[in-house]
């Protein structure tokens, strides 16, 4: 083997610390932006925010208070009210109302804050007041934590329960199935129907039978399905009635359907001088700066060398962060102005007006690359007079070729069919209803558009 030298030419892209940062603040929303800054302020000493829309003073909030609100605070001063327990209310005044009505008290807890209960919380509740014993509530409350949202086994009870009393993780599986919401601690939707209906007062083997064909039903072949099951038809339909009304396919949603989650539009579209405009949230970004302190040492030739590099690599990192927020800004303002070009059509006459979007559009429009318009639409969300919007909404492919129709328009057109006098035609009657409006579509991409749009058949509907 003889060893030579050889020169040789490549393009590599090395990334270095400044630029991972800016890409990974173009994905952030709104929301995760601001906690971001803040991380960065507390982390450099040399960045400082210079204004915070997000935040309003005490006095402010006095100022603006409505007098609904303040007899709030009025109604809870009650010397009776504090020596109930809650003497942390002296401290709002030292004028106490004495003989607070009734009213005025439920008026006060009702406007007071509080975190919703989660379905594990709600269930280890009511075991700790079973009267199990000692290994049977451990084993309850070892399956209540295995639970998901809909309030069925994460992990396979074999591997759980595997070095368990058999005897036991019975009882205990009986148990939390019995308490409320019924029906939780099962492998999926059937068998907690199977176990709901067995816990009902009136339970009757016909109800049993009838979730055994409950596709069959909810297409509506009762005559068939009373005929296999020996049963009349009436008493078939009263079951599935029953079914539909008493019965709930997911307990654990009943606790997580309940939560709010809150979105905040990075952008608006408004209406100015009869034309459309974009205008980017400022309320929600702090205004930063770099400090004058560190910008006076790094310029004093008297500090020490240590000292004012410090200072100067610190300066040099926020004005970093500083540019990758405009960055980040500038970037989303352009693709919203793009997106709103391209999508003119929605933003003036609705919904259903949505072309077909895609990322390359908007990345040939810009001149930059395709991950870029996905980064920066991914998580922001944009306030139209049609509602609230995430920007990867309006991204959506054509449903044939050359079609002028989206499939989120398709949609929007489906709903609105079945909203109105069609909400008990079939997928066929809507394929064709759609085909006269020049849309051509297969039944069962009907079908998995209504889906889709969480709406039932025919007959459910």
């Amino acid at each position: 083997m003889r060893q030579s030298q050889v020169l040789l030419q490549s393009q590599q892209l090395k990334m270095n610390a400044q630029m991972f940062q800016s890409i990974k603040l173009m994905e952030l929303p709104i929301i995760d932006l601001r906690e971001k800054i803040e991380e960065e302020v507390e982390k450099n000493p040399a960045l400082e925010v210079r204004k915070d829309p997000g935040i309003i003073s005490l006095d402010a909030v006095a100022e603006k208070l409505p007098k609904e609100e303040e007899s709030y605070f009025e109604a809870s001063s009650d010397a009776g009210f504090i020596r109930r327990g809650t003497s942390v209310l002296a401290d709002l005044g030292g004028n106490f109302q004495k003989g607070m009505d009734t009213d005025e008290h439920n008026k006060f807890l009702e406007g007071a804050i509080s975190q919703a209960e989660t379905l594990q919380e709600h269930l280890l509740w009511q075991l700790a007041l079973e009267t199990a014993d000692k290994e049977v509530r451990h084993i309850g409350e070892l399956l209540i934590q295995n639970l998901d949202d809909d309030g069925f086994h994460k992990e396979p009870l074999e591997e759980l329960l595997k070095d368990k009393n058999s005897h036991k993780a019975e009882a205990a599986l009986a148990l939390v199935r019995s308490l409320d919401p019924p029906g939780t601690c099962c492998s999926g939707y059937m068998e907690s129907l199977a176990v709901q209906a067995r816990l009902l007062p009136d339970f009757s083997p016909e109800i049993e039978a009838a979730l055994e064909h409950l596709e069959e039903l909810e297409k509506g072949n009762f005559t068939e399905t009373a005929r296999i099951l020996g049963l009349d038809k009436t008493g078939l339909q009263d079951c599935y009635e029953r079914i539909k009304t008493e019965l709930f396919p997911f307990p654990g949603r009943r606790f997580t359907y309940g939560e709010t989650r809150y979105a905040i539009p990075d952008l608006e579209v408004r209406h100015r001088d009869g034309d459309l405009v974009i205008v980017l949230n400022h309320e929600e970004i702090p205004v930063l700066g770099i400090s004058p302190f560190f910008l006076k040492i790094a310029d004093e030739k008297d500090k020490g060398r240590e000292t004012r590099n410090f200072a100067k690599e610190n300066i040099k990192e926020a004005r970093w962060f500083i540019n990758s927020i405009n960055q980040r800004n500038h970037t989303l303002l352009r693709t919203a102005r793009a997106i709103l070009e391209f999508q003119r059509p929605f933003f003036t006459k609705g919904p259903k007006y949505l072309g077909p979007l895609t990322l390359r559009d908007i990345a040939a429009e810009l001149g930059v690359h395709e991950t870029t318009i996905s980064r920066i639409s991914h998580g922001k969300y944009m306030q139209t007079e049609w509602g609230l919007f995430e920007l990867r909404h309006f991204f959506s492919n054509s449903i044939g070729s050359g079609s002028g129709f989206s499939k989120e328009a398709v949609k929007e057109i489906l709903k609105e069919i079945i909203s109105g006098d069609g909400c008990h035609l079939s997928d066929h009657d809507l394929t064709e209803m759609l085909a006269q409006r020049g849309i051509a579509l297969a039944r069962r991409t009907v079908a998995k558009y209504r889906k889709e749009l969480d709406l039932g058949s025919s007959y459910t509907r």
